[in-house]
């Protein structure tokens, strides 16, 4: 939410690796970039969200059954709704307890990771599952070479001595763009940063660590397997926050580019007649009728 009403961050971003996906996959939409924004950006004037999750999705439907599906129709679809605290009410304050995950991240050579894919998320969700299941609140996944790789939703980041470090795309990560705007706030706030391998015991031995996505945001680490991150005190994990929600809600005037400003749907009032009853009167409702999307029907609601 801004000062100005609902904007959506960075959304062709979003948008354009959606696409990219898709290509990935051979996977005609059907749509075009302009076309999938202006979708989105209905969808959260229809429904009147100030603050909310959005995914598009692009799915194979109706056809044979098999595992190639090039001859079958692909449906797309947007949900959105608001969600609230992806890794629990405290961890943008607290931190969050990861452990190192006994599953590791897909490789390349069998499911590509630059595609958003929601085969991807099984890999994740069995990582995800054993650290709920031993009390923790995140997992962190190690790719097949042992090096860090990123969380089950999240990219992740370290800061030694003043310097940042995020794994490359070569570690396995999905590219986030939640990554790429840390990684740009962080030029913004003259804090070096690099993209490495980082091993497992760098976690360990790091004065901070944090998830991002867009869905968590930007989180604090507080203890990976058992051991403190740090001192407890977490300064550019913080100044990165701040920096994070000024941007997002508009505060930060040297971004403004990456909200698409969401305005109100045109609405009409609508006086309908019914039939009458002979000895009794009715009073005719007034339907609010939402202008239709791209010759959608139109959406009448009491």
């Amino acid at each position: 939410m801004t000062a100005e009403g609902p904007a959506i961050f960075r959304l062709y971003d979003h948008v354009w690796r959606l696409i990219n996906s898709a290509k990935i996959y051979l996977m005609d939409i059907g749509y075009g970039a302009d076309e999938i924004a202006e979708a989105v950006i209905h969808t959260i004037a229809a429904n009147a969200l100030k603050e909310c999750y959005i995914r598009p999705i692009a799915f194979y439907s109706a056809g044979e059954m098999g595992v190639n599906p090039l001859k079958n129709e692909v449906d797309f679809a947007i949900a959105a709704w608001p969600w609230e605290a992806y890794l629990g009410e405290n961890a943008m304050s607290l931190g969050v307890r990861c452990m190192v995950s006994s599953w590791r991240r897909i490789n390349p050579l069998t499911l590509p990771p630059q595609a958003k894919c929601s085969a991807n998320y099984a890999n994740a969700s069995l990582a995800k599952i054993e650290a709920v299941k031993a009390g923790y609140d995140e997992a962190i996944m190690l790719n097949t070479r042992g090096m860090v790789s990123e969380g089950t939703g999240e990219n992740i980041f370290r800061v030694k001595r003043g310097v940042l470090s995020t794994p490359n795309a070569a570690a396995g990560i999905l590219r986030g763009i939640t990554r790429d705007t840390v990684i740009q706030l962080a030029m913004d706030l003259k804090i070096s940063c690099h993209r490495i391998d980082i091993s497992r015991e760098e976690l360990y031995t790091a004065d901070e660590l944090f998830l991002c996505g867009t869905a968590a945001e930007i989180a604090p680490i507080r203890e990976v397997d058992g051991r403190q991150i740090g001192n407890g005190d977490y300064p550019i994990t913080r100044r990165l926050q701040g920096a994070y929600a000024g941007t997002i809600h508009g505060w930060n005037k040297r971004h403004t580019d990456w909200l698409t400003q969401v305005s109100p749907l045109k609405i009409a009032t609508l006086k309908v007649s019914l039939p009458t009853t002979p000895g009794r009167q009715h009073n005719p409702p007034e339907l609010t009728l939402y202008y239709p999307y791209r010759g959608l029907p139109l959406s009448l609601r009491p």
